[in-house]
């Protein structure tokens, strides 16, 4: 029972990231942490996942490249990135300077580019866990492969453990057989926790010039149309592993991020809504605090997993 007067604690930890409350701004929907900054301070909510980022400068996917769904969206953005040198020396220092958690997400198309990007990060230092993207629906080589595979997924996030001592968190792809398999694939591996889910493969159509409206045909699905598609893998992934699970998909609610704690996850991301409602992930903040201290709970562990059975 929480003390009279005392608010709750939010604090959880990500495998090994001390995280002050359970909000992680997803990667690829929060920039660089300080494209918010009039309007959220990226130091305020738990980490922020930064875009995705490979060895090199990437250019991305042709436009169009986005395209708004019933409930949702389509993207097809490509990895666009300046490449890992431009983040470590550009834009980290800033986040670093207002003392904000910042996860790293990777992308490669080999396994020896993941390792090198992994001992990178790891040499320079600031970086509190590397996220690695296993998933990425609109990419013609890579992350796709990786995440689909259990075999895959685990050779990729052994060869990034060998080389750092940071947190490893593979991000995983809800277009597989069996998400269960992929993710005790990554815990064997030495993953120290899972982040799930990353896009729903998709596409939309032009009738008029009866053609597909993104250029790279099919991009990836996120939004409230995925919560129960998400909602659901979670659940079944907290029943077999052992790690802490960063939960996301289609959150626009401190009424959702209470289902995903509920069905497991230790944390929840916040992508999509935050084009929807910018202030979003402060509103979830205050939501779980609010709903603790209404049902007179201490600590938000205590409705982690809540609803497994």
């Amino acid at each position: 029972m929480r003390a009279e007067g005392l608010a709750p604690n939010l604090g959880v930890d990500l495998g090994g990231i001390k995280l002050a409350n359970p909000v992680v701004m997803a990667s690829g929907t929060f920039g660089y942490g300080m494209d918010y900054i009039d309007l959220v301070d990226p130091a305020s909510v738990g980490a922020v996942v930064v875009k995705g980022t490979t060895l090199r400068p990437r250019a991305g996917n042709p436009p169009p490249r986005i395209v708004e769904t019933p409930c949702g969206m389509l993207n097809a953005i490509g990895l666009e990135n300046p490449g890992i040198r431009v983040f470590l020396d550009e834009y980290l220092p800033s986040l670093l300077d207002r003392h904000v958690t910042v996860i790293a997400n990777i992308a490669g198309e080999t396994v020896d580019e993941y390792a090198e990007l992994a001992a990178i990060i790891d040499g320079h230092g600031g970086v509190a866990g590397i996220e690695i993207n296993i998933s990425c629906p609109n990419v013609a080589r890579g992350g796709m492969h990786f995440g689909a595979d259990p075999g895959a997924a685990r050779e990729v996030v052994s060869a990034v453990r060998s080389v750092t001592s940071l947190p490893v968190i593979p991000k995983l792809s809800p277009n597989v057989a069996d998400i269960v398999a992929i993710a005790s694939a990554c815990q064997d591996a030495g993953a120290d926790a899972i982040s799930m889910i990353n896009t729903l493969a998709g596409m939309a159509i032009d009738v008029e010039n009866r053609c597909p409206v993104l250029g790279n045909v099919f991009g990836g699905l996120s939004g409230p149309a995925i919560k129960p598609v998400a909602l659901r893998m979670i659940y079944q992934v907290a029943r077999e592993v052992d790690i802490p699970i960063l939960g996301g998909g289609g959150i626009i609610s401190a009424k959702d991020a209470l289902e995903f704690h509920m069905a497991g996850a230790t944390a929840v991301s916040i992508g999509t809504g935050t084009f929807i409602r910018p202030t979003l992930a402060m509103e979830v903040i205050e939501g779980v605090r609010d709903y603790l201290i209404s049902h007179d709970l201490e600590s938000i562990d205590q409705i982690i997993g809540a609803a497994l059975k």
